[in-house]
């Protein structure tokens, strides 16, 4: 029996990518409702969306770089349809299709 698939992101991650996410909505949100008598030329629009947008490229950098602690460290994570077993062992017999062929 294999054991069960774990994905390469954790709790920690998803969390991070959201949190990410929000602050680009919020970046974008500024930058376009800015003071409509300047047309967005002001420091809100300027200034103050532009360094959200970096700030949340930086976290969504931050959420896929950082590595969850609930991940065991040492153990690589199991991608599905991929060999994990070493290659000196003898390949397992053909499984049959589970439909009949006409």
């Amino acid at each position: 029996m294999q054991p069960a698939p774990r994905f390469a992101f954790g709790p920690r991650n998803y969390r991070l990518m959201w949190v990410g996410l929000a602050v680009l909505a919020a970046g974008f949100i500024t930058m376009m409702f800015g003071d409509k008598e300047n047309y967005g030329e002001d420091f809100v629009g300027i200034t103050l969306g532009p360094l959200l947008l970096i700030a949340g490229f930086g976290i969504e950098f931050a959420a896929i770089m950082v590595r969850d602690k609930t991940l065991s460290p040492g153990a690589p994570a199991i991608i599905p349809g991929v060999a994990t077993e070493p290659a000196t062992q003898a390949p397992a017999a053909p499984i049959a299709p589970a439909y009949k062929r006409l």
